[in-house]
């Protein structure tokens, strides 16, 4: 019965450690295309002379 136990801890364990990691990489990637947007604005409105 503590080996049935057991086991189906590490598969909760696992799977909420495979859950954040697949929320920590769409918090990332949303990151990164607002940095891209910033960008592209910053780019778009840059004076002329620079």
């Amino acid at each position: 019965m503590k080996k049935i136990t057991l086991g189906l801890l590490l598969i909760l364990a696992a799977s909420v450690g495979l859950a954040g990691c697949n929320t920590m990489a769409g918090f990332g990637k949303d990151v990164q295309d607002a940095g891209q947007s910033i960008h592209k604005s910053a780019e778009k409105h840059k004076p002329d002379g620079d």
